[in-house]
C-alpha cells in the first residue's frame, strides 16, 4: 500500500504496464525537452485485438508537441486493403492507418497526437486493429478469431512529449509538484539534503520526508537521493530540500529565514534564485524538527501550502489518517464500460500491506450486464488475479440486463500485498467478419455494486518474501532502530537512500518511528525494536558482535565472507561481494535484525540496491542474500520450514463452533431423554406397588 492513497496506488498501476524502469529524458534543463515514455512489446491477436499505452503529462509542462513513435510487423496472410489500425487518445480517435505489406521487416510510422486531447495528469493511447488475412466477400460467415491475424508491437515504440516547464511558482505546493515531477527525477535533479555534520535527529527528520515524498513520487524506479549538503552534492540539484538544525544551517542561508525565534517552533520556508529553488526546513527544537519532517511526508498537507512559508508547533496536526484494514473493497465507484468485439479487459488494483496475505473464504461478488446481439454461444467473461484464472461464466441472452458472478478466491495463489482483479470480456458476435458493428458494437459494464470481501492475515516469517515486513506492518513504520556505522560517507547516504525509497513507496502513512543510532548504543535501547545495521565489520559493532549468528560470515580478520552450507566462496570473491541477512534479532523475541554488509561501503551500498526499490525485490527470497559488482545475485533460505502437525481429531472438532453447538444440543436432548426414561420407569413402578 501507498501513501497518499489512491493517487498513489494508480501510479504504481501505470508503472508496471509500462518497461521498468520507463521514461527517458533528453536536453538540458531551462530548455525545450522531450520526455519518452515506451511501450511494452505487445500483440494485436486475432482479427479485432487492441492494446493500450499510458503515458503522464505534469500540469507544470507547457506541451509543445506529441509524438506516437509505432514500430510494428505484420503477419503475412493481412489484405491490407481490408486491414485497419485506429489509434485512440483518451477515449477519441485521431488516426487510421493501413499496416502495409512490408511484412518482412519492422515497420516504423511516427504519428502525431492532437493536443487537444491530451489532459495533465495520466493518459491513455488506444491501439486497435482489424487484420484480416481473408477475403470473405464471396464466402459464408467465417470465425472471427483468426490466430493467422497479427500485428506485432516493439518496445521500440512509444510516446515522445516535447515540452518545456514552467518556472518553480513561489508556492511550497508548486514547488513540491515541480520536486516529485518525472522528469525531476529522472534527470536528478531533485535531492533531501541534511548538513555536513549531520545528528542523528536531523536525519530522521529527513528520511520522515524523505520516505513521504518518495510515496508519491511519480517515478518509482529511480530513488531520491539523501546527501551531505556539500558544494560536490549540489551539482545538478535545482530542487533542494534542507533539514537541519537551525543552529547547522550555512549562514546566507539563515540570513534570508522569515523567523529566527525557533526554540518553540520549526520552520518550512521556501528561498529561491535564478539557478535553483531550495525547501528550507529548521527548528532549534529536535522533536519540532521531525515534526516538520513528518509534515513534507504528507503530500495532502503538501498540496494545500499556496504560501512560501509554514510554521509548524506543538499543536500542528501532521499525521497521515491511520490505515484502516477494510474487509470490503469496491471495484469502481461509478462503474466501468468496456465497449469494442472480441477480447476486453479492465484491471483493478487492490492495495494491501505488504505484511498481509489472502486468508480463507475471500470472495469476489462481480455485477454486470452486456450488450443483447452477442454471440452467446461463444461469449464469456473470465476472472484472472495477478493474470491467473480463478472462475469463468458463460453471457446468456437471458442475464443480458443484469447479471452476477461469485468467486472465492483461492488462497493457494499465495497473495500478499497489492494484487491486481482483471474482469476479461469475450464479447463475440454473430457474423462478425459478414458484417460490419456499426451501431452493433458490444459493450459490458462492470457495475459499482461489485466488491471484493477480503479476509487477510498476518504474515509474520521473517524473509524477504514478505520484505519490508518486519520493518513496517500494516503500513506504518514499525519502531526502527537504524544502527549506522562509525563513518558515514556518500555509499552509505546511497544505502539509505535506497532503504527508505522503497520503504517510502510501501508505507502508507507518516505515522510509526524511525531512530537512527551510532554502534555505540546500548543493547538495552534495542530489545523492542527493529534493527537495521548497515556498515562492515570494522565499523559497525552491532555486525561484528553478531557474526557468528549471520547466514554470511566474516573470516577472523572481518576482511571477506566465508564459504557456508549454501554456496562456496573464493576467498578474494568472499572480500568483493555485500550481502542482505535478515535473522531473528538477538535483543528482543518476535523482532527482527537486518544486516546490510560488505567489506567496505562501497559493497554495502551494492546490497542495498537489492531493497532499493520494488522493480528489484523479485530478485531475492528467502532471509539471506549476496552480490557482486557484476550485479550477479544469490538468494538462499536458510531458516528451516516449519512443519505443521495435522492436527487431532478432537482439535478440529473443537475448532468447528457449528460442530460444537451441534453436540452441545445433542447431549442435551440426550439428557433430557434419560432423565425422561428415569421419570417413567419410577412412575411405572409406583403402579405396581400401588
Amino acid at each position: 500500500m501507498r501513501k497518499a492513497g489512491f493517487t498513489a496506488w494508480v501510479i504504481t498501476l501505470i508503472v508496471a504496464l509500462l518497461v521498468p524502469g520507463a521514461g527517458t529524458l533528453s536536453a538540458a534543463p531551462g530548455v525545450q525537452k522531450t520526455y519518452e515514455t515506451p511501450m511494452s512489446e505487445t500483440s494485436l491477436l486475432g482479427t479485432n485485438a487492441y492494446a493500450q499505452q499510458f503515458f503522464q503529462v505534469p500540469d507544470y509542462w507547457n506541451v509543445e508537441s506529441a509524438t506516437f513513435r509505432l514500430d510494428y510487423k505484420v503477419s503475412q496472410l493481412t489484405l491490407n486493403d481490408l486491414s485497419v489500425v485506429t489509434l485512440k487518445l483518451n477515449g477519441k480517435p485521431f488516426y487510421t492507418l493501413k499496416p502495409g505489406t512490408e511484412t518482412n521487416q519492422k515497420v516504423t510510422r511516427s504519428i502525431g497526437l492532437p493536443l487537444e486531447y491530451l489532459k495533465s495528469g495520466v493518459n491513455e493511447l488506444t491501439i486497435e486493429g482489424v487484420i484480416q488475412t481473408r477475403n470473405n466477400s464471396d464466402q459464408m460467415c467465417m470465425p472471427s478469431q483468426d490466430q493467422g491475424s497479427w500485428l506485432q508491437i516493439f518496445d521500440s515504440s512509444g510516446v515522445d512529449v516535447k515540452y518545456s516547464a514552467k518556472p518553480v511558482g513561489a508556492s511550497i505546493s508548486d514547488f513540491n509538484r515541480h520536486f516529485l515531477g518525472l522528469d525531476t527525477i529522472q534527470d536528478g535533479q531533485a535531492g533531501v539534503f541534511v548538513p555536513e555534520e549531520v545528528d542523528l535527529n536531523e536525519t530522521e527528520a529527513a528520511v520522515y520526508a524523505l520516505s513521504g515524498l518518495t510515496g508519491v513520487s511519480q517515478d518509482s524506479s529511480h530513488p531520491i537521493p539523501l546527501l551531505p549538503y556539500q558544494t560536490s552534492n549540489l551539482q545538478g540539484k535545482t530542487l533542494r530540500i534542507l533539514v537541519a538544525l537551525s543552529q547547522h544551517l550555512p549562514a546566507d542561508i539563515r540570513s534570508k529565514l522569515s523567523e529566527t525565534a525557533l526554540q518553540d517552533k520549526a520552520l518550512i520556508q521556501l528561498i529561491q534564485s535564478d539557478t535553483s529553488s531550495l525547501l528550507v526546513v529548521t527548528s532549534d527544537n529536535a522533536d519540532l524538527l521531525k515534526k516538520a519532517g513528518r509534515f513534507i511526508g504528507n503530500p495532502a498537507l503538501m498540496e494545500q501550502l499556496q504560501g512560501s512559508s509554514k510554521l509548524v508547533d506543538e499543536s500542528t496536526e501532521v499525521n497521515t489518517p491511520a490505515q484502516s484494514i477494510s474487509r470490503y473493497f469496491p471495484l469502481t465507484d461509478s462503474g466501468d464500460k468496456l465497449t469494442g468485439p472480441s477480447h476486453r479487459e479492465k484491471s483493478y488494483y487492490i492495495t494491501l500491506p505488504s505484511n498481509r496475505s489472502i486468508a480463507e473464504a475471500s470472495k469476489l461478488s462481480l455485477d454486470f450486464r452486456y450488450a443483447t446481439n452477442l454471440d452467446f454461444d461463444r461469449s464469456m467473461v473470465t476472472v484472472l488475479v495477478n493474470n491467473v484464472p480463478i472462475g469463468s461464466k458463460k453471457l446468456s441472452a437471458e442475464l443480458a440486463g443484469g447479471d452476477n458472478l461469485e468467486l472465492t478466491i483461492p488462497k493457494n495463489l499465495g497473495i500478499s500485498g497489492n494484487f491486481t482483479i482483471t474482469t476479461a470480456f469475450d464479447l463475440e458476435i454473430k457474423n462478425a467478419v459478414c458484417t460490419g458493428n456499426q451501431d452493433q458494437m458490444p459493450w459490458a459494464f462492470v457495475s459499482k455494486d461489485s466488491v471484493l470481501q477480503l479476509n487477510t492475515k498476518d504474515r509474520t516469517d521473517m524473509l524477504f518474501n514478505n520484505y519490508p515486513y518486519p520493518f513496517l506492518r500494516d503500513g506504518s513504520f514499525n519502531r526502527v532502530a537504524v544502527v549506522l556505522p562509525q563513518t558515514q560517507d556518500n555509499y552509505t547516504y546511497a544505502a539509505l537512500s535506497n532503504l527508505f525509497n522503497l520503504m517510502g513507496q510501501f508505507a502508507a502513512s507518516n505515522t510509526g518511528e524511525i531512530r537512527f543510532y551510532k554502534d555505540d548504543v546500548k543493547e538495552s535501547e534495542l530489545k523492542d525494536r527493529q534493527i537495521i545495521a548497515i556498515g562492515s565489520y570494522a565499523d559497525n559493532r552491532y555486525i561484528r558482535e553478531n557474526n557468528d549468528k549471520l547466514y554470511f560470515q566474516y573470516d577472523k580478520q572481518g576482511e571477506g565472507f566465508l564459504s557456508n552450507e549454501k554456496i562456496s566462496i573464493e576467498e578474494g570473491y568472499g572480500k568483493r561481494i555485500g550481502t542482505l541477512q535478515l535473522i531473528d534479532s538477538p535483543y528482543g523475541k518476535g523482532h527482527g535484525f537486518l544486516a546490510i554488509t560488505g567489506s567496505s561501503s562501497e559493497y554495502v551500498y551494492l546490497a542495498s540496491k537489492l531493497v532499493g526499490n520494488a522493480g528489484s525485490l523479485y530478485k531475492i527470497f528467502g532471509d539471506g542474500a549476496m552480490v557482486d559488482k557484476d550485479g550477479e545475485v544469490h538468494a538462499f533460505r536458510f531458516k528451516k520450514e516449519a512443519v505443521s502437525e495435522a492436527p487431532a481429531v478432537v482439535t478440529q472438532v473443537l475448532e468447528r463452533g457449528d460442530v460444537v453447538s451441534f453436540m452441545i444440543a445433542f447431549m442435551l436432548v440426550l439428557a433430557l431423554v434419560l432423565v425422561s426414561l428415569v421419570l417413567l420407569v419410577r412412575k411405572h413402578r409406583k403402579k405396581r406397588r400401588g
